[in-house]
């Protein structure tokens, strides 16, 4: 069973473009769909490596909020219009990773997931064999994740701390 709509902010594409699972999302989401601020955001600089598989696999999945932005001077443009398109089409989840702009939304009753936690139920769906190669990608790639909760979630998952300098 998958878990309906999701509503996805830039970092957690670009980071799941870094590590090639941005098809993660197809396995646990029914349906997936950016703002039009985060769609400008992902695709502003076309020569990133990353580029045209971002392009490929959300060029139909935008969609414009249709209200006003009203919290736009809360967060910045893309999280801002991420969170108001969530409670437009009363998605399931907004995937999100910034620390400030998650803490608002969920004081706005919004239901947060960030990139980790998705890979995480990833694993535990069977849908990625190891999460610390793909925890590495991330420090190699200057993602800038916590090396303590990649452990704590390695952990759990009965894989291999990485070690700090890693």
């Amino acid at each position: 069973m998958k878990n309906g709509l999701v509503i996805v902010d830039s970092g957690p594409i670009f980071s799941l473009a870094v590590i090639n699972q941005l098809e993660v999302l197809n396995f646990i989401f029914d349906s997936i769909k950016i703002p039009f601020a985060v769609w400008e955001e992902v695709t502003r600089n076309k020569t990133t490596e990353q580029y045209q598989i971002i392009h490929s696999f959300f060029k139909d999945k935008t969609h414009r909020i249709a209200g006003f932005n009203e919290l736009s001077f809360l967060m910045d443009y893309g999280e801002s219009e991420s969170v108001t398109l969530y409670k437009e089409l009363q998605a399931n989840f907004l995937l999100i990773d910034d620390k400030k702009a998650r803490k608002i939304a969920e004081n706005l009753g919004v239901k947060c997931i960030g990139t980790i936690g998705l890979l995480s139920v990833a694993k535990d769906k069977k849908i990625v064999s190891e999460l610390r190669p793909l925890f590495k990608t991330f420090l190699q790639n200057n993602r800038f994740y916590s090396t303590a909760l990649l452990n704590v979630i390695l952990k759990n998952h009965n894989e291999k701390r990485i070690d700090y300098k890693t």
